[in-house]
């Protein structure tokens, strides 16, 4: 089949997450400016740059970890292992400004060296972020979409200890959480390597 997003695909659920997938999860802390923390995860994320270590994520409508960003300059993004995977669903729940994901998902916050937002302590991996931009997409006409884009250079790494096999960070052990289509998620339980072509 082929289809034009703009006029429908015909199918019982849009299958454009489905086919970017697997998407890291962005498990993003923030503070207000009264200081008050928020977490939220966001499925559009990834790293965009490696020296410097750059990172985004897109947020769909003017959320509170997009304000907290903006009005503050920094957010952290925690590492979402298998065994946080309901800690993470429970944070996404649409609370009140100002009331606490880490309470409502039963996590402990933990401090960071370099930025004001705390990280999940229980988090195997946290990247401290500093805004480099907030963008507003567009289309192609020029109208605006409703949604997003944060990107940040991370400033300082947190690791677990235990979550390092012979000096690397053991993605697969952790079991690293993906956001796919639907309601469906994946974790690396699973990895090979491969030598590029000389």
């Amino acid at each position: 089949m082929f289809y034009e997003p703009g006029s429908g695909h015909g199918l019982p659920h849009d299958p454009f997450k489905a086919i970017v997938a697997p998407r890291p999860i962005g498990w993003i802390s923030t503070v207000d400016a009264e200081g008050r923390p928020n977490l939220a995860p966001y499925s559009f994320f990834n790293g965009v740059c490696d020296d410097p270590p750059i990172v985004m994520f897109s947020s769909a409508g003017w959320k509170d970890s997009v304000a907290n960003a903006q009005a503050t300059g920094e957010f952290v993004c925690n590492f979402v292992s298998f065994a946080l995977k309901d800690a993470m669903n429970a944070s996404s729940a649409p609370l009140a400004a100002g009331e606490s994901e880490f309470e409502r998902a039963g996590l402990e916050a933990a401090p960071c060296r370099l930025v004001k937002p705390p990280r999940v302590a229980l988090s195997p991996a946290a990247l401290e972020c500093k805004v480099l931009s907030v963008t507003e997409l567009s289309d192609l006409t020029g109208r605006s979409v409703g949604r997003f884009v944060v990107t940040g250079q991370v400033v300082g790494v947190h690791i677990d200890d235990a979550a390092l096999t012979d000096g690397l960070f053991d993605t697969a052990r952790e079991g690293a959480v993906a956001r796919c289509g639907y309601l469906d998620y994946a974790a690396v339980f699973e990895m090979f390597a491969m030598k590029r072509p000389r």
